[in-house]
């Protein structure tokens, strides 16, 4: 007698849903969507933003519900413990309210959005295990902090009182995760849980998710727009597009034998570490599949445009009854850079290593306690008046959140025509003309001038603000994160208009980033920031193959590799914690002078925080 097959955990059947619009017609965000979910297996849903991937989740969940979605056809079985088959899609609401946590949980990509900033996160997740495990109030504090432990977080039983805001990017997830695993779900869908954090807590929270999922034996929905990040995690893959799948398959034959261009596509536009290891210049990514030539800008012989020296920025943090200052931020300890016509500096390291605090400096957003800065040879703390605003023309900064950067109330050709109208460069119907010539260099139509920035897609609201740091015809622009939270494709556009633009303009770069292979495409020179110091400066070339600082070592064994045959546990990743930069008043950081190793490549050779 031939056995009954094993049914999977999930099967989703001409899954549609659909979003009631301004108009009063449906937007189909997904259409007749089929996939399956095993026991114990990680399927990775890949596609760029609007493809329908977190939309697919929501409807899962049934989170649609509230978020003006609705379900318009077909089916999601899922099997629950008890060996049941229900259909998630005409679950009543209260009875999904009860699935949700013990049978399945989510893991959202910003966790300081979906924690809440008032309760403790030992309070947060003791919550959700009283009510689902029903236990006594101390118990489930007790379970909460059993379950931070197992997410690797130091100190559990004091982080239990702490708010999310103490804590940093990686410490939040980690709680959101052990929160989502508090109940023991049988499935976790976690939606780009990876995407803002910096490449070596991804790496830490990529493995934590490997060795959990196999301790609690649960299946995995993965959703990300990272091939990098599939190639680490998935067993299989579907690829999304426009609401439909595209592709789907085992993770070797999707990264191997790709069959869809949409995937190729994909696949072309990861930044591969090391694919620039023979070459002494940057490039930019192929186009259309042909090779751009090096990106060889660098005037020689010239005076720098931007001239840093001796550079310290720190931040006091005040407390007690009269706010005395009790400790300090060193988030700038004398740095030294220059960045020359034409060139691309990149400036990398992780999340509070000062990149940003350094870029801020230089255009006085933050005010330094000392050192010089000196832009086309004049000391910009001395700059007043007329000067000043040279400057301000001469320097534009690129922020890493298009959104928060654009006034809402204003159309973007406003926006970009201010910089204009402001330094009195043009008047008149010549501003328009001129905005519409920005638009066009930047990639879109004169008419998104009339747009909104609501309007817009994030990649396309990034290269707006491009085109308004272009408007006042600046020397160097500082893009400090400018690509970090776009699409890989979207991401390989903005980099390459970058550096069309450098080639045009001979504009100079000092370009922040936490994503080392991005740099390995853009940057000529590599200067690496932990805890508020440059440890290593030097040729890209020389500091990607031949790293001299273990630091530098750290961040680029930690940057995913889109291979599935070279997954992260087999290359040995440090899963230590970055210390922080907050330091008692009398505890100044030592400060390492740097070494040359090599032809203009410098390195901090003394001990600092456990690395040489």
């Amino acid at each position: 007698m031939q056995a009954e097959p094993v049914l999977p955990l999930l099967d989703i059947a001409g899954l549609s849903v659909a979003f009631a619009n301004d108009r009063g017609d449906d937007f189909t965000a997904v259409r007749g969507l089929d996939l399956v979910v095993a026991e114990g297996e990680t399927l990775a849903v890949v596609g760029e933003s609007g493809s329908g991937k977190s939309v697919t989740a929501m409807a899962v969940t049934r989170l649609i519900d509230n978020a003006g979605g609705r379900i318009t056809g077909g089916t999601i079985r899922f099997r629950d413990r008890s060996g049941a088959v229900r259909d998630l899609a005409r679950e009543p609401a209260a009875d999904m309210r009860r699935l949700r946590g013990p049978e399945i949980a989510m893991v959202f990509q910003e966790p300081m959005t979906s924690l809440n900033p008032v309760l403790t996160v030992g309070d947060q997740i003791a919550e959700a295990i009283e009510l689902h495990q029903r236990l006594s109030h101390q118990a489930a504090r007790e379970e909460a902090r059993r379950m931070l432990e197992r997410v690797r977080i130091p100190e559990a039983a004091r982080q239990l009182d702490r708010y999310p805001f103490q804590l940093s990017g990686g410490m939040r997830q980690r709680v959101m995760i052990a929160m989502a695993l508090s109940c023991r779900p049988r499935m976790l869908i976690a939606d780009e849980p990876t995407t803002a954090l910096d490449v070596t807590v991804q790496a830490q929270v990529l493995r934590l998710m490997r060795e959990l999922q196999r301790e609690f034996g649960m299946a995995m929905i993965f959703i990300t727009h990272d091939m990098g990040v599939v190639a680490e995690i998935a067993d299989r893959v579907l690829v999304m597009r426009a609401g439909e799948k595209v592709e789907e398959g085992d993770v070797f034959a999707i990264f191997e034998r790709p069959a869809a261009p949409y995937t190729r596509a994909l696949l072309a536009a990861v930044p591969a570490l090391g694919s620039l290891a023979h070459e002494s210049l940057p490039r930019a990514f192929p186009e259309n599949g042909r090779d751009l030539p090096p990106q060889d800008t660098v005037r020689e012989g010239g005076p720098p445009v931007l001239e840093v020296q001796d550079l310290t920025t720190r931040f006091d943090v005040a407390s007690g009854w009269f706010t005395r200052n009790k400790a300090r931020i060193h988030a700038v300890e004398h740095v030294s850079l220059e960045v020359r016509p034409g060139e691309t500096l990149g400036l990398v390291g992780e999340s509070g290593c000062g990149k940003s605090s350094t870029g801020r400096s230089v255009i006085r957003l933050e005010q330094p306690q000392a050192g010089a800065i000196r832009f086309e040879g004049s000391d910009v703390s001395v700059l007043r008046g007329d000067a000043e605003a040279r400057l301000r023309r001469g320097v534009q900064y690129v922020f890493q959140d298009p959104f928060a950067s654009l006034d809402p109330r204003l159309t973007v050709g406003f926006s970009i025509a201010e910089p204009i109208t402001t330094n009195r460069l043009l008047s008149g119907p010549a501003v328009e003309a001129r905005v519409g010539e920005l638009l066009r260099q930047v990639g879109l139509p004169p008419e998104h001038g009339r747009r909104y920035p609501h309007e817009l897609s994030g990649g396309q609201r990034q290269r707006v603000c491009i085109a308004r740091a272009l408007a006042s015809e600046p020397r160097l622009i500082i893009a400090d994160e400018a690509v970090a939270a776009l699409d890989v494709s979207i991401r390989a556009q903005v980099v390459n208009l970058l550096m069309a633009l450098q080639r045009e303009r001979g504009l100079a770069f000092l370009f922040i980033s936490h994503d080392m292979a991005v740099v390995e495409r853009i940057a000529h020179r590599v200067a690496v920031m932990y805890l508020g110091q440059i440890v290593e400066i030097g040729p890209r070339q020389a500091v990607m193959i031949d790293p001299q600082h273990a630091y530098t070592r750290r961040l680029l064994a930690a940057v995913p590799v889109p291979d599935p045959r070279q997954r992260g546990h087999e290359r040995g990743l440090d899963d230590s914690e970055v210390p922080s930069p907050l330091r008692r008043l009398d505890d100044p950081p030592q400060v390492a002078p740097l070494v040359q190793v090599g032809p203009d490549h410098y390195v901090a050779r003394h001990h600092v925080g456990g690395l040489y």
